[in-house]
Order: C-alpha cells, then structure tokens, then sequence
C-alpha cells in the first residue's frame, strides 16, 4: 500500500517464507526476514515506516504526508502507533481476507485496542473533515490503518456511522482493491488464522 500510494513505479516480488530457497534469498536481502523490503538504487529499507519516509523523500509532490506541519506530525504519530502497538488486536484478530465471522468475541483487550483506534480515526475526521483521515487525500496513516479496516470487516466489528463510512472508503480506495486482490491469490491455508477463540 505504502508504495501504491507514492505513485512510483514498482515491481512486487512475492515469496514463501517457508520455502527453503525462497528463505535464502530472503536471508540474503534481510538478515531477519524482515518484509516487506524495498530495494532502490542499492539502498535496502526494510522497516515499513522507513519505507513510507524513504519515498516520501523520493517523490514530495506524491504528498504522502500531509502538507501542513501539525498534520503532518500527526500523520507520523498515530502511523507509528499502528506500526508499534495493538498487539492484543493483532493477535485476537488476525488478518484473514478470506475469512468472514460475524458474531466473533472479542476479548477485552483487542476492545481496548479498537476503542483507541476509533478514537484517533474520530480525532481526524473532526479535524481534518475528510473522507481519509488527514482529508480528501489519503496518506501514510491510511495505508497503515487499512489492515486494521479488514480486520474490523471479517470480524465483524460494530462501528458507528463515520467509522463505517472510513471502512467504505479505504475498500473503495483503488489502490487497496488492488491489494486486497492481490493478497487473495495468495494460498489460503495458514492454520494459524483458522483457531477459534
């Protein structure tokens, strides 16, 4: 997503991490198989917000970032909240494109996780009265927060009004329809994401 959004071109290379050949190549790009991996001009970032920052520096009049100072602080503060944080959301509510479960209990924890969530994206919309969260654009916190949007569409999380209508949105984004599409090519059986809680 980060790299759609800069509008640069770019070839993705998708890998196994469990394919033994695919792992040494991995090994090779990145000592800890830490994806995803941009690779430019001989520089190799492996972080996704170094990434977001990396092209944002490469391509400015892409404004990945928003334009004005405070959001733009903003933008970079609650990006590296999702980057860093919601674990119990993560693991209560693993990412499953192919996956629907209406009805799902959510524990405490992951409700934290959500409520603060909502909070930020509620934040946004008072302040900067868009559609995305930093307006009419969307920006690095948007591609951030678009796994969290799946997550809360196949667990089925209740949201209010404004929240839904974001949920709406970051789908009908083009640039996610393409991932999402993309990510459902890949192989459906990870048992991991198949247990019950």
């Amino acid at each position: 997503m980060i790299t759609r959004l800069s509008g640069l071109p770019f070839r993705e290379k998708f890998v196994a991490s469990d394919d033994p050949s695919a792992r040494a190549e991995l090994l090779l790009r990145s000592s800890s198989i830490l994806v995803p991996t941009l690779i430019h001009d001989g520089v190799t970032i492996w972080d996704t917000l170094a990434i977001a920052e990396y092209l944002n520096e490469l391509r400015p009049e892409a404004q990945m970032l928003p334009k004005d100072r405070q959001a733009r602080a903003r933008c970079r503060a609650i990006s590296g909240e999702m980057h860093s944080g919601f674990t119990a959301l993560r693991s209560s509510l693993p990412m499953n494109l192919h996956a629907y479960r209406p009805g799902f209990a959510i524990w405490s924890a992951a409700r934290a996780d959500i409520d603060r969530i909502l909070s930020i994206w509620n934040d946004c919309f008072t302040t900067w009265n868009g559609p995305f969260l930093f307006g009419d654009k969307p920006s690095v916190a948007d591609a951030m927060y678009a796994p969290v949007v799946t997550r809360f569409l196949t667990y089925d999380v209740a949201l209010g009004e404004r929240a839904a209508r974001y949920c709406r949105d970051i789908m009908a984004w083009p640039d996610m329809a393409e991932w999402v599409a993309a990510a459902k090519e890949e192989p459906q059986e990870i048992t991991e994401l198949e247990v019950e809680f």
